[in-house]
């Protein structure tokens, strides 16, 4: 935690995406090129009655510009409030926090798998790999809504020049049916070894892991939770661990082996 640190900062660019996606590009944020994927930032939204931070995954980074990009939905007071800032304006910044997610072995094929709003870790994670020299031949981007709408900047995600499969509940776009049923007939006819990461809806999340028990493959998710102080002192982000006892996803994750909390 020592590598926090708190900076004012600005709004440099604001996107509205697809439904009640937004895009926000944050600086000046020095620390930006600290941030790893799967790691979160904590921002202050300006209002008179918007007392706790809220938590954001990092979507993306420019160290050269000291800058930070985050995507939400939104879904109550503070995201709407988060939603109407324009360039220019302030904005408070706590980071980097969290533990991000573990690079694979070269030898691994990776199965990147999104779900709705939990796409912006991953496709951190993507990017990051692809810096690292990975080949982007072995990456496989599972990313799956209810609609079409609810899939975001998959120009972005091809532009990486790895494979995208998009799924949709309804099927208005890609795959029919749920990403993790695209995933599972994926495993069924290809071989070799495989890393899953993963983030999205927790009911996501726990079919990620039956698909990694049944298939025996080792990996990451990355879970969420409300973090009102987003440094493990509120307790206010605690799930139960398999193992027994409790953790604190704000400070001990939101990155978490397969197998390691209770769902």
């Amino acid at each position: 935690m020592k590598k926090v640190v708190i900076e004012n900062a600005v709004v440099i660019k604001r996107d509205r995406l697809n439904g009640d996606c937004r895009s926000l590009t944050i600086g000046n944020f020095p620390k930006s090129r600290l941030l790893k994927p799967g790691q979160f930032v904590h921002i202050r939204i300006p209002g008179p009655d918007v007392y706790f931070r809220r938590a954001f995954s990092v979507y993306d980074i420019n160290p050269r510009a000291k800058s930070l990009q985050v995507i939400f939905k939104i879904v109550g007071r503070g995201t709407a409030l988060l939603a109407e800032l324009r360039k220019g304006d302030r904005l408070n910044v706590m980071g980097p926090l969290g533990k991000g997610f573990d690079f694979p072995f070269l030898r691994d094929k990776v199965i990147l798998i999104a779900g709705g709003i939990g796409m912006p870790p991953i496709y951190f994670l993507a990017k990051k790999l692809i810096e690292s020299k990975y080949d982007r031949r072995k990456i496989l981007f599972f990313y799956g809504g209810k609609t079409k709408k609810e899939l975001v900047n998959m120009a972005h995600i091809r532009k990486l020049g790895i494979k995208l499969y998009p799924t949709t509940d309804n099927g208005s776009y890609g795959f029919r049916g749920f990403v993790t049923k695209a995933v599972r007939e994926f495993l069924n006819t290809e071989t070799g070894q495989f890393r899953i990461y993963a983030c999205g809806p927790q009911a996501m999340l726990r079919a990620v892991e039956e698909i990694a028990r049944k298939y025996s493959i080792p990996g990451q998710i990355s879970v969420e939770a409300p973090m009102p102080c987003g440094m493990g002192i509120c307790q206010g982000c605690v799930l139960p661990l398999v193992s027994g006892g409790y953790t604190r996803v704000c400070r001990d994750g939101p990155v978490y082996q397969f197998g390691e909390v209770l769902l």
